[in-house]
């Protein structure tokens, strides 16, 4: 007897592996073409011989000081922002919710603002400290601010408290950056968010911060498939909501505040992510969280590509890249009546 949800379940299943296939694939020649292409062109057999130390030195330093340590932190900056969104689309249960629009990346951003303007250092390490605490603080503002007044926390409530929260927060950073001359001078070049200039051994901290959000997020994924049903359905499949929630939050918090730390605000990825995600694997969030891993990093590892070419000689921030393909994704969604706030 035909069975037509078995049926189903194994095209979904099939769709998915091939997915996983064309996705690794993918970002096996974004590493190469990011290890190649820039304002010097470098060949496959130099890649491959620089690599190994075997090449003229200018080839190996411009692999081993430059384009692997930024296609790594790509790499890892991806895997954080792409699962922190899928993470805040679970749990808000808003599909336009993300870092961004949500204010955690404000937060951060003024946590990293007032290091600088009282002489901490810009390295990593230092950074990190304030941007894990600004991404804390905003994350639970929102909270607080939507779940004020008449009614529960809706979609809708900790979007406009994101929206606004961030704007405010936004706002100080500006003004204090505006206000002391040095600050904005040390700021700028981190704050347009991009993955250069920095090296791997920076990178050491911040991995391990992303390793521990990103294991968090694995462990939450059937407890996230629940609260999207709505708390009392959640409850009543013994799912302990408010320690799912505050486990997420600090997800959120590591992801974020570790992707800023060392890259700066990158905006709309967390919010493209999922989408993507979603096409390919349906509103599952066992599924979701996971590809969000692996789509993510490709889609900044290329646009970190394109934005050391987009203008010839010059590079541009990843950041801006990123921004100019996510804003027209969320017109689409918008205008598209693809979200669900109510």
């Amino acid at each position: 007897m035909h069975d037509p949800v078995g049926a189903t379940a194994h095209a979904t299943g099939s769709r998915l592996v091939l997915a996983l296939a064309g996705l690794t694939a993918g970002l096996v020649i974004a590493i190469a073409l990011s290890l190649m292409v820039g304002t010097e062109t470098v060949a496959p057999s130099r890649i491959l011989a620089g690599l190994s130390g075997e090449c003229d030195r200018e080839a190996t330093a411009l692999l081993l000081h430059y384009r692997l340590p930024r296609t790594a932190i790509a790499i890892v900056v991806g895997i954080a922002l792409g699962t922190a969104g899928a993470l805040m689309q679970a749990y808000t249960r808003n599909p336009l919710a993300d870092p961004g629009i949500l204010g955690v990346n404000a937060g951060a951003v003024l946590g990293v603002t007032i290091a600088i303007a009282t002489g901490v250092s810009l390295s990593v390490t230092t950074l990190a400290v304030p941007a894990l605490i600004g991404a804390a603080f905003a994350t639970v503002a929102v909270l607080l601010l939507a779940s004020t007044g008449r009614g529960p926390a809706t979609p809708i409530r900790m979007t406009l408290a994101g929206v606004a929260l961030g704007a405010v927060l936004s706002g100080i950073a500006t003004a204090m950056r505006l206000y002391d001359p040095s600050t904005f001078e040390r700021h700028r070049s981190w704050a347009a968010g991009s993955v250069a200039g920095r090296q791997l051994d920076e990178l050491t901290g911040i991995a391990l911060l992303v390793l521990t959000g990103a294991v968090l997020a694995l462990l939450l994924l059937r407890p996230l498939n629940a609260v999207a049903l709505g708390d009392d359905v959640a409850a009543s499949l013994g799912v302990n909501t408010r320690r799912t929630r505050t486990l997420t939050i600090i997800a959120v918090t590591l992801l974020v505040g570790a992707a800023t730390a060392i890259a700066g605000p990158i905006s709309f990825l967390g919010l493209m992510v999922p989408h993507i995600c979603r096409l390919l694997a349906g509103n599952d969030h066992t599924r979701i969280v996971p590809l969000s891993m692996l789509v993510a990093p490709l889609v900044l590892v290329l646009a970190d590509t394109i934005a050391r070419v987009i203008i010839p000689l010059r590079e541009t921030p990843v950041g801006i890249v990123t921004a100019f393909v996510g804003a027209p994704v969320l017109i689409w969604l918008v205008s598209g009546r693809r979200t669900n706030t109510q």
